[in-house]
């Protein structure tokens, strides 16, 4: 699928006025690259991480969780080696004083080729940065964006400075009195506060290896160009999970990370075909195999997930500087009838953005449909969640303000919000309130009309296929629950 702009300003303006994200300090003009979460996004955002949630520590007997301090000992981040490694090349147009990052900047121009129908040269393009990239040799990327004519957006012209390396971690200082305050920094990932726990929870967990820890938390990083909504912020949330594994068994358990993670994207009734492998040229300076799963966004293929062979290295680089052994004593036998012994656990790394997740979520989900007949023009926007993550899951409506039906339907609602988060109606009419659903995505409507007060059933309506049915007020919660378990 060709970029879709449109589609994705459609998007990002539905999640305003409907309640899903809000610019960050907006009455004093936003804060570049920082978004809130409305009352349906926070909603949404939680069901999502719930669900990682429990399919990594609920369903795997041998993953737990942990939740790790935001500010962490400086030194975890020189033995991480972000102090010296965390940084992305950038360029500057002299003419506009605009800052780039390198690889968005020539990424952009071959989506430009690809517009053209230049397929071959974008690809061509692509891959020549990747190696350029992946040699650090900044000189040839300079001299590829001058032989191509790269051009700034801002002033349309070619003149260049040096590709340079700026570190993106965001620092503070820890102290009463800034004299004596030391440095330290704002996690640019939740891993490490993973490994630097590794041995209290292998030994108060009784873990065995091969065993997970799994975490949820906000990362931090200094994105000099954050663009395209909340794909790329500067504060965001994400789900990390480390796996640690016997020496030189990477290659088995990468391979099996890589089929589970794409199992639980699956899950959600996304189609096969929006996702693709994106296997990595230019490794971190801690991986052995590392790729992506993209996703089909309507601005084209963009990573949403991580899953990386880490090796020993960030458990050798903790002993090293911290002096602390990080060893794992197995005791099994190996194929030669002795015990494995003392060895510094690899670790295969799985890694999704919460925020990106939940954009997925949301742009395979925006659906435009016309519903006009021969007799009036209609359509309606929906976004169709799946039902288990969806803000809201049911809605309950009484058809008018009057004749007890709100005291019915006050009942219903009683009842039912104790098990889902629901959302309770009475203004305008039925029709505006089914599209209000629609628009933030509720699976079920329950309409409480004159009828219920006779026969004590109400109408449940199908917010993909706008069907309705006639149901027993009884019979309520087994219909959501069947459809959201």
């Amino acid at each position: 699928m060709a970029n879709d702009n449109k589609r994705f300003l459609d998007i990002i303006a539905h999640c305003k006025e409907y309640g899903f994200i809000f610019p960050s300090s907006e009455i004093y003009d936003g804060l570049s690259a920082v978004y809130d979460y409305g009352q349906w996004g926070s909603e949404l955002k939680k069901n999502i991480k719930d669900y990682w949630w429990k399919s990594m520590t609920q369903l795997h007997e041998n993953i737990v969780g942990i939740d790790a301090a935001i500010f962490m000992h400086p030194t975890t981040w020189k033995a991480s080696g972000h102090v010296d490694n965390f940084s992305d090349p950038m360029i500057d147009n002299k003419d506009s004083n605009k800052r780039y990052r390198v690889d968005h900047l020539i990424e952009d121009f071959a989506a430009e080729l690809r517009s053209k129908g230049e397929e071959d040269q974008a690809r061509e393009l692509i891959e020549e940065m990747e190696r350029l990239l992946a040699a650090n040799d900044f000189d040839s990327l300079k001299k590829l964006i001058e032989e191509r004519k790269i051009k700034c957006a801002v002033s349309g012209t070619s003149n260049w400075t040096d590709v340079r390396q700026f570190n993106l971690m965001f620092s503070t200082q820890l102290g009463s009195i800034s004299e004596d305050a030391s440095e330290i920094y704002l996690r640019p990932e939740t891993a490490q506060g993973i490994f630097v726990n590794f041995l209290n929870v292998q030994k108060t967990g009784r873990m065995k290896i091969p065993f997970g820890i799994a975490q949820v938390g906000k990362a931090f990083r200094n994105e000099i160009v954050a663009r395209q909504f909340i794909f790329r912020m500067r504060e965001f949330e994400q789900m990390e999970m480390q796996y640690f594994i016997r020496p030189h068994t990477q290659k088995k358990w990468y391979e099996h990370w890589k089929e589970e993670r794409m199992k639980w994207h699956l899950s959600l009734g996304i189609e096969r075909e929006k996702y693709r492998f994106h296997d990595h040229v230019k490794l971190a300076h801690y991986a052995d195999a590392a790729c992506d799963i993209e996703y089909e966004f309507p601005i084209g293929f963009k990573e949403v997930e991580g899953i990386h062979s880490r090796t020993d290295f960030d458990l050798s680089s903790h002993q090293k500087y911290s002096k602390k052994k990080m060893q794992y004593f197995d005791n099994e036998l190996d194929e030669n009838g002795k015990p494995y012994g003392n060895y510094i656990p690899f670790v295969i790394e799985t890694s999704i953005g919460l925020d990106r997740m939940f954009l997925l979520i949301i742009s395979n989900s925006y659906t435009e449909e016309d519903l006009s007949t021969a007799e009036k023009q209609d359509s309606r926007v929906v976004l169709k969640i799946p039902a288990l993550i969806a803000p809201v899951k049911l809605a309950i409506l009484p058809l008018v303000k009057k004749d007890g039906l709100p005291e019915i339907a006050r009942g219903i609602m009683d009842k039912c919000k104790t098990y889902m988060r629901c959302f309770y109606e009475e203004k305008d009419t039925i029709g505006k309130r089914y599209r209000r659903m629609d628009a933030i995505g509720t699976p079920f409507c329950v309409t409480i009309d004159h009828q219920t007060k006779e026969d004590n059933t109400v109408t449940v309506r199908y917010r993909d296929t706008m069907q309705q049915e006639r149901i027993a007020i009884h019979n309520i919660l087994a219909v959501v629950e069947k459809q959201i378990r």
